[in-house]
């Protein structure tokens, strides 16, 4: 089986640099790595350049013009230019544990897609990290365990017996996008992403939505593909629930109507799905 690993960015390179860094040190390496960059400009490139010389799977950057936040069509290009059977998806402003890759792995199975969570840095924590040093995945690392939807201090440690009880016992929790795992032929039976979603939200709960419609189960990790997100000012609404926004509304519709497939998704990129150039 052939993974992809997708890492989102926007001109956060240093991040970017650390969180490619934790990947190279993957005890079971990803077949690919692509960045779906959704406008960063020269200087992600430069560094994008310079990583691929000596990284040790092919290393592509996938990139569109900056319009506004339009992670939805960045991933989806991600997903159309992959080509493994089992599609990781991670932000670019988090660390890996080097078993990440493969505890999304250990927990793939048919008929399920994967929700990871991620361990929230403190601002000091982060510093540390962004100079080189490495995450500490434990109870007592430095982090804001108490903050909404961040990792737990209980789940902070890698147990991969636990882990396999969790995600037999559980469903995913909370939506999150920074750390999915999915077959890469669901992503496409409903289209990927909806990419009338555009601006901060809602985005990858929508997609969850539709493919459960189409008859799939979350599972959640817990205890396992630990990352530690990088703080940053957060660019999310006061109420990210709030049904005044666009986003939430098309949520609403997918979830009430039962819908299965977007019209605008994956198939917008129709270059990249037939370019066979990076085929097996």
């Amino acid at each position: 089986m052939k993974v992809s690993l997708i890492v989102i960015t926007y001109n956060w390179p240093g991040a970017l640099e650390a969180l490619l860094r934790s990947v190279a040190a993957q005890t079971c390496l990803p077949d690919e790595v692509l960045v779906a960059d959704d406008g960063s400009g020269a200087e992600t490139a430069a560094l994008i350049d310079r990583l691929q010389r000596d990284f040790p799977v092919p290393l592509r950057h996938i990139w569109h013009e900056d319009k506004g936040f339009r992670a939805a069509r960045a991933r989806n290009r991600g997903i159309a230019a992959s080509r493994g059977d089992y599609v990781i998806l991670l932000d670019g402003d988090m660390l890996v544990h080097p078993h990440f890759v493969a505890d999304h792995l250990m927990l793939a199975e048919r008929g399920y897609f994967l929700q990871g969570g991620r361990i929230k840095a403190t601002p000091e924590e982060s510093q540390r990290l962004l100079a080189g040093k490495a995450p500490v995945f434990a109870p007592w690392s430095t982090a804001n365990f108490d903050e909404f939807d961040g990792t737990r201090r209980l789940y902070a440690f890698r147990a991969p017996l636990l882990a396999r009880w969790k995600a037999r016992s559980r469903n995913g929790g909370r939506v999150m996008s920074c750390n999915m795992s999915f077959w890469r032929d669901d992503l496409l039976r409903v289209n990927g992403f909806d990419e009338r979603m555009e601006g901060y939200g809602a985005e990858d709960r929508e997609l969850a939505a539709r493919l459960e419609n189409a008859g799939l189960k979350r599972r959640a990790l817990k205890w396992a593909a630990l990352a530690v997100h990088l703080w940053h000012n957060s660019r999310s609404p006061p109420d990210v629930d709030d049904m005044d926004l666009p986003n939430n509304r098309l949520f609403h519709a997918t979830r009430t109507e039962g819908i299965t497939w977007c019209e605008r998704g994956v198939n917008q990129h129709v270059d990249l799905l037939d370019d066979d150039a990076h085929a097996a």
